[in-house]
């Protein structure tokens, strides 16, 4: 089997995993997090109606750090990725209308629904029928935009 296709499927499972464990496949958990609005009514350390939660910042807060570290500390001492030929970083560096239509839609659709697409994956395996249809959902909007892209393009 491909090394590459194994260490790419154990990344991800570990992901996922984190994702589960930090509680960023509960919808719930998720709206009251993004529920800033809801500082008026107090906080929360559990996803009551209305009141917000703070406690997935830490979550977000521990991934980005290590994001940080490892974008930083990485191309600096490795020539090349271990199972790969080179590194993949983002060439762009402008913010552009796609970019800004990009991000509304992702955070609409993540304060409606609950989800963000690693979530909603990692979701489809501890359960929920919600998690089904949101990557349903998901899967034909990226097969809408990439043909809009051809047809464009």
């Amino acid at each position: 089997m491909n090394r590459k296709l194994v260490w790419a499927f154990a990344t991800g499972l570990v992901f996922g995993m984190g994702l589960v464990l930090g509680g960023m496949t509960q919808p719930a958990k998720v709206s009251a997090f993004l529920n800033i609005g809801g500082l008026a009514q107090g906080i929360s350390s559990t996803a009551e109606a209305h009141k917000w939660d703070p406690s997935l910042a830490f979550v977000m807060g521990g991934a980005l750090l290590v994001s940080l570290l490892a974008f930083w500390w990485t191309p600096r001492r490795l020539e090349r990725p271990l199972h790969d030929t080179r590194f993949h970083l983002p060439v762009k560096t402008q913010v552009d209308k796609p970019l800004l239509l990009g991000a509304v839609f992702f955070g609409a659709g993540w304060g409606l629904a609950g989800y963000c697409p690693g979530p909603a994956l990692a979701s489809i395996f501890t359960g929920g029928a919600d998690a089904l249809v949101f990557v349903a959902a998901m899967l034909g909007g990226m097969w809408l935009a990439k043909k809009a892209s051809v047809q464009a393009g």
